[in-house]
């Protein structure tokens, strides 16, 4: 018989409670051992991880800096207005969740109740716009537009509308000075996303859920600069969300101010003529479409031309920039994005591309220079140039026999140039040049005056233009040979005989591509900034700037002044007797050249003018004007497309804005005290002690000014010929004589 302990107990039974105790106390050393590394080692930093869990901060936007005009002017400010918003922490402690006293504020402020309550419901995944994407502990705002009448109602019943305020804030106003806008040049806000709060997280600059963000123009460039830094003010929670207690506070940092080289005053007149121009160039007749021309877009850029500061930019269609403030609404939004639209929210200046038809002929000409043709050589300025079956007309098929390469930029002669392209061409070795043989000086040259990439012009989103040189041609081929190929017929319609040529030899530089190009036609495409930037260089002497709108940064306080200064781009290729060649044939233009109608009582002897004209075929529309000019101090640029030719379409806009610079008037006598700018204003505006800045006053009259400036110009809006003037010669003058139009492609060559 086995004996048995007292206890009842096995061996067995023993080692296995041993065994039990052995884990017990192992358990209770690793529950003890990270109890000491969370409360002991760790203990400091899960506290500080904790106490976020129960505090919820508040933000006060700050108030976004100024955009002021050269002298001062607000273009875009800040104006107090009331402000009804609505906490969510107090509505959620009714026990509708507020919905009462939502439905009664909808009747007090005339909106519909869906309206409101969408407004306070929070952003997610499964929730659309309207609603409310920032801090849950933040008061929404239900509008700004509350009238003293209803905020008065809403504060005396305090009783009646718990959780809703009406206060006064700070809300952007666009105030255009004078009847400008500025539009494109302002640009817009609306809210931060999450993708750019997250993308800007470990920047110096983060965003709060409650910025509002540039969305495009100087709103967007300047962004940091402007926003300024919120004010946090940290609430103490439980975990229902309700507040018991108020934590550490941060104040609100205004945003600086900046100032630009725009003049709200030129910008008015630069707006009201490109404007006026397309209204009259509706009225004319395209005796080729057999319709009223359309004229369905342009831009004016005017540069200082020896520092690149733009002192107006105009983009038409434009549009209202208060339209975004507040938000935006679906309608508003369609209008200006629909396919109706005509897109008002491009800025044409700077993304506006376009054949830039004669007016390439500076580069075209200094191209020929480089490669060795005389300035002073007679080259032949014939009717037409033929290679092959294949004819090239020159405007009008006008004959100027031999001619310097001055006159033929005077009078605009296309088959100069047909011929020194075509010869450039030649000796580059033709359609299948050796490696490394082809000098290429028309493409080339091109490139050195800064075509085929952005000016850097301190505005988001600008296009580089088209330089269709061979490397361009050989990737544009890549991308479209199977479709070309797959389109293309050798005797079906004009489209598919380009498609089928194309198909073939589109990745080579054809005769007739080369000289297409050397008058600005075919794949070359500019944008109106890139224009100003080479023009505004000839004018100066040869030196490129950076076209540039901000002038200044200015703190809140006024005591610190960071001025943006005028940057060297690059220098022109072509010496300075070539410069004083091309300044006497572009002056020759506006005397007895090709803009010579339009200009006719200028004083000339006083304020000296040049430029040239340009008329740019486009294949399938009507064709675009081009205006290129420039005084000593400064480049007026000015395209219209689909409105006929240079001068007739863009002459008289461009001429009634020099008057408003100079203070020219109709009989062609000056007036100083109606000068505008007579030159470059080169100081900034005074600060005061506070920070604000002196600036003068717009008179409530200001649009009258610009309607008087269009009187100062002879020929007073008619396209006819003013009495005295010299009969026009060249292209791009007169729309009573037009010559066949040339479709796009048809000057190219088969090999």
């Amino acid at each position: 018989m086995t004996n048995i302990p007292e206890t009842g107990r096995t061996p067995r039974v023993q080692i296995r409670l041993v065994v039990i105790q052995i884990l017990v106390l192992s358990l209770l050393g690793t529950l003890g051992g990270r109890l000491w590394y969370l409360q002991i080692r760790e203990g400091a930093q899960y506290q500080k991880e904790a106490s976020g869990n129960h505090v919820q901060q508040v933000v006060q936007p700050a108030v976004r800096g100024e955009i002021l005009d050269a002298r001062g002017v607000p273009l875009a400010d800040n104006e107090t207005r009331l402000v009804v918003s609505a906490s969510r922490t107090d509505l959620l402690k009714q026990k509708d969740d507020g919905k009462a006293v939502l439905t009664k504020l909808a009747g007090v402020l005339g909106m519909p109740t869906e309206d409101v309550m969408q407004k306070v419901r929070l952003c997610d995944a499964k929730t659309p716009q309207p609603c409310w994407n920032g801090s849950p502990y933040q008061p929404i705002p239900i509008t700004d537009k509350a009238t003293p009448r209803q905020a008065l109602q809403i504060r005396e019943r305090s009783e009646d509308f718990p959780g809703i305020t009406a206060e006064p804030e700070a809300v952007r106003r666009y105030p255009s000075p004078g009847k400008s806008n500025t539009a494109q040049v302002l640009g817009y806000l609306s809210p931060v996303t999450d993708d750019e709060i997250q993308k800007a997280k470990d920047t110096s600059s983060p965003y709060l859920r409650s910025d509002m963000v540039g969305r495009s123009g100087l709103e967007r460039e300047y962004d940091k600069e402007l926003r300024g830094k919120a004010g946090v003010t940290r609430y103490e929670v439980d975990n229902l969300g309700r507040v018991i207690g108020k934590a550490k506070s941060d104040a609100a940092e205004p945003g600086s101010n900046v100032v630009t080289s725009i003049d709200s005053r030129v910008q008015r007149v630069a707006e009201y003529e490109l404007d006026k121009a397309m209204k009259a160039a509706r009225t004319q007749f395209d005796s080729i479409t057999g319709e009223n021309y359309k004229a369905d877009s342009g831009a004016v850029v005017v540069m200082e031309a020896k520092t690149g500061r733009i002192v107006a930019m105009a983009s038409a269609p434009t549009y209202d920039p208060n339209a975004w403030v507040g938000g935006i609404s679906a309608k508003d939004y369609k209008a200006l994005t629909g396919k109706n639209s005509d897109y008002p929210l491009l800025n044409r200046a700077i993304q506006g591309q376009a054949a830039p038809g004669s007016t390439f002929k500076v580069v075209s000409t200094a191209a020929a220079v480089q490669a060795g043709y005389a300035w002073d050589g007679g080259y032949p300025c014939t009717s037409d140039y033929r290679v092959g079956n294949q004819v090239f007309k020159n405007f009008e098929g006008e004959n100027f026999g031999d001619i310097s390469l001055g006159r033929a930029l005077e009078v605009s002669c296309d088959t100069v140039f047909y011929g020194i392209a075509d010869k450039e061409w030649k000796r580059d070795g033709g359609i299948n040049p050796k490696k490394g043989q082809p000098k290429d000086y028309f493409f080339k040259t091109a490139h050195q005056f800064g075509l085929g990439k952005p000016t850097g012009v301190d505005l988001p989103n600008e296009v580089g233009g088209r330089v269709p040189d061979r490397q361009w041609k050989l990737d544009y081929w890549k991308a479209n040979k199977d479709s070309w190929c797959k389109t293309g017929k050798k005797d079906g319609t004009y489209v598919e005989k380009i498609a089928y040529e194309n198909c073939l030899e589109g990745d080579k530089m054809r005769e007739g591509d080369e000289i297409n190009y050397s008058i600005g036609q075919g794949d070359t495409l500019v944008t109106p900034i890139q224009e100003a930037m080479i023009y505004g260089a000839v004018a100066n002497g040869g030196t490129e700037y950076v076209p540039t709108i901000g002038k200044a940064i200015v703190s809140p306080d006024g005591k610190t002044v960071q001025e943006i200064k005028p940057q060297v781009q690059r220098k022109l290729p072509i010496t300075q007797a070539t410069l004083k060649g091309m300044n006497d044939a572009f002056a020759g233009v506006i005397t007895r050249g090709t803009a010579a109608w339009k200009f006719n009582g200028w004083p000339q002897d006083k304020i000296p003018l040049h430029g040239k004209t340009g008329t740019a075929e486009v294949y399938g529309k009507q064709t675009t004007s081009w205006m290129a000019t420039y005084s000593k101090d400064y480049t007026v640029i000015m395209t219209i497309a689909q409105a006929g030719t240079g001068s007739g379409a863009s002459g008289e806009a461009v001429r009634n804005i020099y008057s408003a610079l100079y203070g020219v008037q109709g009989d062609g006598s000056i007036d100083q005290k109606k000068a505008f700018l007579p030159e470059p204003q080169a100081s900034l505006p005074k600060v005061r002690t506070d920070g604000t800045i002196v600036a003068p006053a717009v008179p409530k009259d200001a649009a009258k000014d610009t309607e008087a400036a269009q009187k100062n110009n002879p020929s007073n809006g008619s396209d006819q010929q003013p009495a005295g003037t010299a009969p026009p010669t060249g292209d791009n003058t007169n729309h009573r004589r037009r010559r066949p139009r040339r479709k796009r492609g048809s000057r190219r060559m088969p090999s």
